[in-house]
């Protein structure tokens, strides 16, 4: 089944992502050494918010310590944000599919949360790089990704940035869920958000509408990045916040059916995509747990 939705794939283009190299060595706030308890060894990964480091602990043990970057500390809405991923994944059970937390807390003034290390790549590279790890485990990929989120909902939160960056499969095709940076407690119905962070391609329309939401905006941004792992194309694919938004909510000219760009994919996963991506909460999967039951009978062969 897996290698049935990839075959099509490997022979699309690698520079449609528009990834640059890893700015990591450039951006990187510390030096390799001594980090409190730990001791930072390599510099693995940068974002905008936070460096995440190989490391070891007293016991010598691997582990990933993800710090924030110097130059953010003042910046209140970073470190709440970076301080809410560390809580509500110290408030969530241990699950194989969610990476593990630690610890976290202030080093020589710098907030860090120590995680599991995880050898992998997120989806995303792993599409650019057409690597072979997707073309094996498609399938496991899938149902893994449903099943993370579902152990995310049913402890009682929402994810709220759920897309192919922030999903890690190792080279046997484990899937880990990481930065809970945007999580938000579950409501039990649809709130309105003071904020709207996130990122617009896989954000749900209730999201860019600031309309009230629920944990079934992680259900469409589910829909979203399953369609582009099957088809290397984003269903909607634009430039601004409000195009996204256009071609959501109006898609009788740019949408395009998995199936149209992947004729490989079975019609019962195209159809449980497209049931993600309604456009009315109320049409999607209700739960998670339905979703998950779905692709795997879809995909348990």
């Amino acid at each position: 089944m897996a290698a049935i939705f990839l075959r099509w794939q490997r022979t699309r283009r690698h520079d449609m992502f528009g990834l640059s190299k890893s700015d990591s060595t450039e951006k990187g706030h510390r030096q390799p050494g001594p980090f409190g308890a730990y001791t930072l060894h390599e510099l693995i990964n940068s974002g905008g918010m936070a460096d995440v480091w190989l490391a070891t602990d007293v016991q010598n043990q691997t582990c990933a310590v993800r710090c924030l970057h110097s130059d953010q500390f003042f910046d209140f809405t970073t470190r709440k944000r970076f301080l809410n991923g560390c809580l509500v994944l110290s408030r969530m059970p241990r699950c194989e599919l969610v990476i593990g937390y630690r610890e976290h807390g202030k080093i020589d003034g710098s907030l860090y949360c120590a995680l599991d290390y995880v050898e992998g790549a997120n989806v995303k590279l792993l599409m650019a790089d057409s690597d072979p790890v997707l073309e094996e485990y498609v399938g496991n990929i899938l149902i893994d990704m449903a099943a993370a989120l579902e152990h995310v909902h049913e402890n009682g939160y929402m994810h709220l940035d759920f897309k192919p960056e922030n999903v890690m499969v190792t080279r046997n095709g484990s899937v880990r869920l990481v930065d809970f940076d945007l999580a938000l407690p579950r409501p039990s119905e649809p709130k309105k958000l003071s904020k709207n962070p996130g990122t617009p391609a896989y954000m749900s329309p209730e999201q860019l509408l600031r309309e009230p939401v629920d944990h079934r905006a992680d259900i469409f941004a589910f829909g979203v990045t399953a369609y582009e792992l099957l088809t290397f194309r984003k269903p909607f694919a634009a430039d601004t916040a409000d195009e996204v938004l256009r071609q959501q909510l109006d898609r009788s000219i740019e949408f395009q059916a998995p199936r149209d760009l992947n004729p490989e994919i079975p019609p019962v996963v195209e159809k449980i995509i497209l049931k993600c991506l309604e456009r009315d909460p109320d049409k999607r999967y209700p739960f998670t747990s339905v979703l998950l039951f779905d692709l795997q009978s879809a995909l348990y062969v």
